[in-house]
């Protein structure tokens, strides 16, 4: 099943949120995201319903092993393709803004490659 843009964004601010907190609530992923509280609402009813996170009775989130897998690859794509960018040269505003953008599209093709030259020649 392929996922959505959206909810892969969802999962990755998840985890960022995790990651900072040691927890995920729904009003912090809709501050870190910039997008209403009913937004959130809907995205973790599919999220949930297609297997990606869990929720208690207070409302905290919890990858799954499927989301966490998700939101890890992403993570990794977002803090790879930002460096790679910052190494070109490219200001760190304008390198996170453009790897937020690039790291649903790029094949693994390409993004193994960008980490290969980047691996041999930075």
């Amino acid at each position: 099943m392929k996922i959505q843009k959206a909810s892969e964004d969802y999962l990755e601010s998840m985890l960022m949120m995790k990651e900072q907190h040691g927890y995920i609530r729904s009003v912090d992923v809709a501050d870190h995201l910039g997008v209403t509280k009913p937004s959130v609402t809907y995205a973790t009813k599919r999220l949930r319903e297609n297997g990606y996170i869990e929720m208690d009775r207070d409302g905290l989130i919890t990858l799954t092993d499927r989301g966490m897998a998700i939101a890890a690859k992403m993570l990794d794509r977002h803090h790879t393709l930002t460096k790679f960018f910052i190494a070109l040269g490219v200001d760190e505003k304008t390198a996170e803004e453009d790897a937020c953008k690039i790291e649903h599209d790029i094949s693994q093709q390409t993004y193994d490659a960008i980490c290969e030259h980047a691996r041999l020649h930075l």
